[in-house]
């Protein structure tokens, strides 16, 4: 299978799931700002709005946002136990799955990003933010993990915790979630993944300023 990425971006949790599980597929490094693969396709091709990741199964099927991809990655790895597999539990996943990307992903650090973001905008998305985090921190005050282990929902959630390196959300406030971020970001295959993006990420911005 294919997974085309960006370096550091949200595409991150599934190659921290792929590495939990002990499988692999051909990563294929997507330009953000170009739009286009290293190698010169035109992403848009791919897909149309320009976000990874997206899949290319080994049938050639075409799989598009990041919740439906973990999900698929945990399903074709039953034995790595990385969701579970049906009832009240799978749909807690969801539920944590849809809670980071619609209240810490897109709500929370996404504006954040936009360096032309108005002040004023900054402070109440931060405001509005502090309650998100409030609740997840309230949650994983006497927790390991969001569920009852590792699961796709955690590659999520330390992928999204770690672009704190680009805004200004302050984990040192929230002691819980620092002391997950520090322990998740530790697990051997979280912390190949996140080393082998760094060095890609680092690359790329040299492209950048190169062109």
């Amino acid at each position: 299978m294919q997974l085309y990425f960006s370096p550091l971006a949200c595409s991150m949790a599934s190659r921290i799931t792929l590495y939990e599980a002990g499988a692999t597929a051909t990563f294929v490094e997507v330009d953000p700002k170009t739009k286009r693969t290293l190698d010169g396709v035109d992403y848009l091709t791919i897909n149309p709005l320009g976000l990874v990741p997206a899949l290319r199964t080994d049938a050639g099927d075409l799989l598009l946002e990041n919740a439906a991809i973990l999900q698929y990655l945990a399903e074709s790895h039953p034995e790595a136990n990385l969701a579970p597999r049906s009832g009240f539990a799978r749909a807690r996943l969801q539920q944590w799955l849809s809670f980071i990307g619609t209240e810490l992903h897109k709500a929370l650090f996404v504006p954040l990003f936009d360096k032309a973001l108005a002040d004023s905008t900054k402070t109440k998305t931060l405001e509005t933010g502090a309650k998100r985090l409030a609740y997840l921190e309230k949650h994983l005050q006497a927790r390991e993990f969001l569920l009852d282990q590792f699961s796709i929902a955690d590659a999520y959630l330390v992928t999204v915790l770690n672009w704190k390196i680009a805004t200004p959300v302050a984990l040192e406030a929230w002691p819980a979630i620092a002391a997950y971020f520090a322990r998740v970001k530790a697990r051997p295959a979280v912390a190949k993944a996140m080393q082998e993006e760094f060095a890609l990420y680092a690359e790329e911005q040299k492209r950048h300023k190169a062109a």
